[in-house]
């Protein structure tokens, strides 16, 4: 298993392999992903309607569980991000972050002064309601707090050296149903030009010693992208390894009963 930290986890550039989570936040997922293996959990609000109260309570069974929790916020806006980290999200992911403007605006709100102008709010949720010294506080959340920029866009890959050598970016993780459909080639995994993007990504965050990550559907595609260099290993989602699991034994034992009902 990986650090509990999520960032001496994007300091490293060991693997981490997690779970992506777009519909189930029941109390026991902290646990049940912690005890399948997981070093993380990739907590999804872009497309899944979760709302900020589910946040605020799936982030305890998270943090119950000692799972580090990257938090997908569905737009760049100030309240999205700021109360994402209020809520306590260790991590912060951002979709289509085109270029290093992008990604300063995201710091900005995401880390308090001198770093960024995030609005204070202290003995909450994020600093497990405890008191303490202003300044040890704001310097605690923000080294704590970590940025994972999501690169889905062909400006995005064009600016990618220039994202990951800002200072606060943590790792580069790649979108990939967006970024070939922003390449012109949707869901062509295997085409000259998503592979070509994603050797760009790769040399930037090798450049600049940041962490490269993905959501990947099975296995061999997780070991394929580890070998070319990411570190964080998002396996599948719960959708999607909950229906096949149960497909598998439904279908299973159908033919084992000759194909009755």
């Amino acid at each position: 298993m990986a650090a509990d930290s999520l960032k001496a986890q994007a300091q490293s550039r060991e693997l981490k392999v997690g779970h992506f989570i777009v519909e189930f936040a029941t109390p026991g997922i902290g646990y049940m992903l912690k005890n399948a293996g997981c070093d993380f959990v990739l907590f999804d609000t872009e497309h899944s309607g979760f709302g900020f109260e589910t946040i605020k309570s799936v982030l305890r069974y998270f943090e119950a569980a000692r799972l580090p929790a990257i938090v997908r916020v569905p737009s760049k806006e100030y309240h999205h991000i700021a109360r994402a980290a209020d809520m306590g999200a260790e991590g912060i992911m951002l979709p289509m972050v085109n270029d290093a403007a992008e990604a300063r605006h995201i710091l900005n709100c995401m880390k308090y002064t001198p770093m960024g102008q995030r609005g204070v709010a202290l003995g909450v949720a994020h600093d497990l309601y405890q008191g303490g010294a202003v300044m040890d506080k704001l310097s605690g959340a923000n080294t704590r707090t970590t940025f994972f920029a999501q690169i889905e866009t062909r400006a995005g890959v064009e600016n990618a050296d220039a994202i990951a050598a800002l200072d606060g970016v943590d790792c580069l993780w790649v979108g990939h149903f967006d970024l070939s459909a922003s390449l012109g080639i949707p869901g062509q995994f295997e085409h000259k030009d998503f592979l070509d993007a994603i050797d760009a990504v790769t040399r930037a965050c090798r450049r600049h010693g940041k962490a490269t990550g993905r959501l990947v559907p099975d296995v061999a595609t997780g070991a394929a992208y580890h070998a070319k260099g990411f570190d964080f290993i998002c396996y599948s989602g719960d959708v999607w390894a909950y229906q096949a699991a149960v497909k598998a034994g439904v279908d299973g034992i159908r033919k084992a009963c000759g194909g009755g009902a």
